[in-house]
């Protein structure tokens, strides 16, 4: 009994070390590849996560900047395409304001400097117009129907268009068979056409090469109409009143500016 019990406590004396050499030595504190064990923790995992999410909003930035340089491109291309309609509708404005000038200069002296050679055009040609029974109340009398109309031209001058309308107006009505008559048909169409007024400028002009066909002032009123006829949206009609001019009327300057404008059009 004595020898067993002294076996006893020697084995129990030596059972610690046994424990240790069961135990696995991890060296270097590297891990076997199921640690941690599963529900230890999620650190790792989320290291993981931390790493991806920057590199993923950085692409998203990236993608972002290249919509905005694309929709900035496509902005800037409007903006010039704008800016040249701009930059020609202003050339257009400023070419018809220069014409106008032009003519209001050249014509300021063109009644009694044409008196001569183009009464009897202008005459016949304001027949259709004229009553009988008025034109017999009313003789011609040159000396007051050049008062009248150098009065209303003076108006134009003076850039009072709307006075110069009343004024023409008033004059074709005292005047209907006036050597003046043509002149003051043609303008009343551009006092109205610098008004805005493109019916009433349309009007105008067409009554030109109505009530005087033969007056000198017929190609440039069908110039101006078709030019209204262009404003107005009638794209084929403009073209037909511009091959108009440039077939019955080649050696004028109208007919120069139709064939111009004829280039233009689609």
């Amino acid at each position: 009994m004595a020898m067993s019990a002294r076996t006893l406590i020697a084995s129990l004396a030596l059972l610690p070390l046994m424990v240790q050499a069961q135990v696995p030595v991890v060296d270097g504190g590297a891990y076997p590849a199921s640690y941690p064990p599963a529900g230890f923790g999620t650190s790792g995992a989320s290291a993981a996560v931390g790493a991806s999410a920057p590199a993923t909003a950085q692409g998203e930035l990236f993608m972002q900047l290249q919509q905005m340089q694309q929709e900035i491109a496509l902005l800037r291309g409007m903006l010039e395409e704008q800016q040249n309609e701009i930059q020609q509708l202003k050339r257009e404005g400023l070419e018809r304001y220069q014409d106008l000038d032009a003519r209001l200069s050249g014509q300021a002296a063109l009644p009694s400097a044409n008196a001569s050679s183009s009464a009897p055009a202008a005459a016949a040609g304001a027949a259709p117009q004229a009553p009988a029974a008025q034109a017999a109340q009313a003789p011609a009398d040159p000396a007051k129907e050049k008062l009248f109309y150098d009065a209303a031209f003076d108006l134009i001058k003076a850039k009072d268009f709307a006075k110069a309308t009343q004024a023409f107006t008033a004059f074709l009505q005292k005047f209907p068979a006036s050597q003046y008559a043509g002149n003051a048909q043609y303008w009343l169409g551009e006092v109205n056409l610098a008004q805005g007024n493109l019916q009433a400028a349309g009007q105008a002009f067409a009554q030109v090469s109505v009530g005087y066909p033969q007056h000198a002032k017929v190609p440039d009123a069908l110039f101006k109409l078709a030019d209204v006829e262009q404003r107005l949206g009638n794209t084929a009609k403009a073209k037909g009143i511009l091959q108009q001019v440039v077939q019955q009327y080649p050696g004028s300057s109208a007919a120069q500016l139709a064939q111009r404008d004829l280039q233009r059009l689609p």
